[in-house]
């Protein structure tokens, strides 16, 4: 029941913020906290294995059923930077800090453990602030990928550190090849899990059914891959790129379903997460009190490591991208036309002209500007899997004792977590207004794949309009197929204007088949140019968005015209 009532508040709590223009995430943390101040509260208990097991798996499936894999290729460098090398820079430098700390004795071993915990970010606010206020394709791609490999980095770190510090043996001693084993296994039964959901789809053939099939795909890989102790969310991720690209053939039913049943589901999750965060904040200083640590120590200790967390991702992100920003000023500044002749310019270097709009570009070798750098340091709000993690330190090692320092390490991820939402979250928005970040390249780049798809559509539309000429149905006049046929030309990109029979008529039966021949020719037709590498995923997929609602408009008509 109290599971209940918690998730519809924080629904009731999100609709009021998106209702007076706020962020839902930060109200219902706010909300979350003072609820749990009122008297005769009690805590919400939920095993920490079941937020990652049930929570997480279908935020990151969501996630990767609508990320492009091509774009997540593209961009791999700075999605790995950020992904794997920031979690492990984040996680070895809190852990260094903390124990040089002397109010509370944590060993390098143990704050190792607290590094792991506060590392990976959690992009749900950051991608939705962005995609409100509209940044650059590009950022949005780098945070959305980030996101989807982080928790995998961080997990991983944190059962080896756990496992130090408690005495438990690990799968495979060592690190580097645990890690390996995880992060190669993990994503290879997650691709198999999703081929395997393709070909029980096309078996099925029925959207209702499909679409449960669907929702049990993230729980089924990332239980097969902890299973075989491999990374369960590098499954669940590539599991959703597999199903997500396959979908695409599948019938409209299904995706038009699919989108909104993850919609809601994205939305339910998110609010039960945000309220579950503020909820604790009372119980956390209880378990701070029982443990006989005082509060100024903790709250000492946990603004320095949230002020380090804070720190350390603009730190890195300009690391890792100010220095391409750096170079391209000096090459601007001192190098020379290279001559027609061919040559080398005055810096020694040649140019390399890459065409974005070939699609056929694996790798995306632009930097980030420094507006974008700025954005992307400072999306660093951390979420459920830092406090998943941090209620799954054990309560005792391997020999009986109590693990050192849990709750001073519970407290400090609560107060990480709230921070970032509070500090990070609330001036974000703020931030990229006053940024104004440029997206005019997008909109050119989009502008062009878009009428590169739009021809490809018209070329399908009029291949099997030729077809129905030259092959027109029997025993009926010239004149009514003539008609039919300008009507589909016409209306071939504007469900809303095909006509509305009112009766079962031969030639509205013509008119309904040709033109549903003409968007299943579009549809793969714009499959067959993704796949040749001619046109961008995401553009594709924009457009058979648009011809999945025209089949459906269509196919409600007749149904209930016919």
């Amino acid at each position: 029941m109290e599971l209940i009532l918690v998730v519809v508040g924080a629904i009731v709590v999100g609709a009021i913020a998106n209702r007076r223009g706020l962020e839902p995430a930060l109200l219902i943390v706010v909300v979350a906290i003072a609820a749990s101040f009122t008297p005769g509260f009690r805590p919400l208990e939920i095993d920490s294995h079941i937020l990652l097991t049930v929570v997480l798996p279908p935020l990151l499936y969501s996630a990767a059923l609508n990320f492009s894999f091509p774009t997540f290729l593209r961009n791999i460098k700075p999605i790995l930077g950020l992904g794997v090398g920031l979690v492990l820079i984040t996680a070895f430098t809190v852990a260094a800090v903390a124990s040089w700390l002397v109010v509370v004795p944590l060993t390098f071993a143990t704050a190792l453990v607290l590094g792991a915990v506060v590392a990976p970010p959690d992009a749900v606010t950051a991608v939705a602030v962005g995609r409100k206020l509209g940044l650059p394709r590009r950022v949005m791609s780098i945070l959305t990928g980030e996101s989807l490999i982080n928790d995998a980095a961080a997990l991983t770190l944190f059962t080896l550190a756990v496992a130090h510090v408690a005495g438990n043996r690990t799968f495979i001693e060592n690190p580097l090849l645990l890690f390996g084993y995880s992060a190669v296994l993990g994503p290879v039964i997650g691709a198999g899990l999703g081929y395997v959901t393709l070909w029980l789809r096309r078996r099925l053939a029925n959207p209702a059914l499909e679409t449960v099939q669907g929702l049990m795909v993230p729980f089924a890989a990332y239980l097969l891959a902890e299973q075989a102790h491999a990374s369960g969310v590098l499954a669940v991720v590539f599991a959703g790129f597999v199903v997500g690209s396959g979908t695409l053939e599948a019938g409209y039913q299904t995706r038009l379903q699919e989108r909104y049943v993850w919609n809601s589901v994205d939305v339910l999750l998110e609010a039960f997460v945000f309220a579950y965060i503020g909820l604790h904040l009372r119980f956390v200083l209880e378990e701070l009190n029982a443990a006989h640590r005082p509060l100024v120590q903790a709250a000492a200790v946990s603004a320095l490591v949230l002020a380090t967390v804070l720190v350390i991702r603009p730190l890195s992100v300009f690391a890792m991208f100010g220095r391409g920003v750096l170079a391209r000023q000096v090459e601007k500044r001192l190098s020379v036309p290279v001559p027609e002749s061919g040559g080398r310019g005055a810096l020694g270097t040649r140019r390399a002209h890459r065409d974005r709009g070939s699609g056929r570009t694996w790798f995306d070798r632009r930097g980030l500007s420094w507006q974008e750098s700025v954005v992307v340091s400072w999306t660093g709000m951390r979420g459920v899997v830092t406090l998943a993690a941090a209620a799954a330190i054990p309560a005792t090692t391997a020999t009986g004792e109590p693990f050192p320092e849990r709750a001073t390490i519970q407290a400090i991820a609560f107060v990480v977590s709230v921070g970032t939402l509070l500090l990070q979250g609330a001036t974000l928005p703020w931030l990229i207004r006053r940024l104004d970040l440029s997206c005019a390249e997008d909109e050119a780049y989009v502008a062009a794949e878009t009428e590169k798809a739009e021809r490809a559509l018209r070329a399908a539309a009029d291949r099997v309009l030729a077809r129905f000429r030259d092959d027109p149905p029997d025993g009926v006049a010239p004149a009514v197929l003539a008609d039919i046929r300008a009507v589909v030309a016409r209306q071939a990109q504007d469900a809303d204007e095909l006509p509305n029979p009112d009766r079962r008529t031969r030639r509205a039966e013509i008119v309904a088949e040709l033109y549903l021949d003409v968007l299943s020719a579009q549809r793969a037709a714009l499959i067959a140019e993704r796949d040749a590498g001619q046109l961008d995923d995401e553009a594709v997929r924009t457009l058979l968005d648009r011809l999945d609602l025209q089949e459906a408009g269509v196919t409600s008509r007749l149904e209930s015209r016919l």
